[in-house]
């Protein structure tokens, strides 16, 4: 499940790197690429996973993606075997935090249906996560951001934002399934937050890939790749 801004082609890399052993299945999410138009909220997203086949499968979630996988865990039972959270957390567990972010969220959904993919884009790539990123796999990002609409960035930010999902820090000691959490050594927040949860889940297994920063599907695929493939 890929992360805010992004498609399901931002999983290519990882997906290439993992080759035939696995079956891969990479969407694109509510008020995303193919899916621009469908309404973006966490019931249309548990919905999709419902929809999957019956056997038991692992999912792996990057970012905004990371969050909405952590609650699918939460409710999809022994279907699932394995959570692979990338770059994710598990929310604002503060309420005014939490409502301060919403706001920040409805205001930037606003900015983004006022001055289009393509300006929001430039903007979005250039804040302080994204710091160091090599050229290349900047590039990379921003071509599969255009694949965007305003309207469908601005839905996702509405109904999946971190300020409108709740917090899950106090049901991370539920989760008794194998968890690996993965993130870059130069991904400060992130860094933090990934030492924070792997204390407060019961099977937690955290991974840092040195020398990467927030994006790590497309910084790191190989990285990423490995550590879904050691279970």
């Amino acid at each position: 499940m890929h992360g805010f801004t992004q498609t399901s082609a931002s999983w290519r890399p990882v997906r290439r790197a993992l080759g035939a052993r696995y079956k891969a299945v990479a969407p694109d999410l509510p008020g995303h690429g193919a899916f621009a138009a469908r309404p973006a909220s966490f019931p249309a997203c548990d919905a999709y996973l419902r929809a999957l086949p019956r056997g038991p499968f692992a999912l792996a979630g990057y970012s905004m993606g990371g969050r909405i996988a952590l609650h699918a865990a939460l409710s999809l039972g022994a279907r699932l075997t394995r959570l692979v959270l990338v770059a994710a957390t598990a929310g604002l567990a503060d309420p005014a935090e939490r409502a301060a972010r919403r706001r920040d969220d409805d205001a930037l959904a606003d900015r983004i249906e006022a001055i289009g993919v393509e300006a929001f884009v430039r903007e979005w790539s250039a804040q302080p996560l994204f710091a160091g990123i090599p050229r290349g796999v900047a590039e990379q990002a921003n071509a599969d951001r255009r694949h965007n609409t305003a309207a469908g960035l601005a839905a996702a930010l509405r109904g999946l934002g971190t300020g409108v999902m709740p917090s899950l820090w106090d049901r991370l000691p539920e989760l008794a399934l194998p968890v690996t959490i993965i993130v870059g050594d130069r991904d400060a927040k992130f860094l933090d937050i990934a030492h924070r949860m792997a204390a407060a889940l019961p099977a937690a297994r955290l991974v840092v890939v040195p020398g990467a920063g927030h994006a790590l599907p497309l910084e790191a695929p190989d990285a990423v790749a490995a550590a879904i493939e050691a279970g």
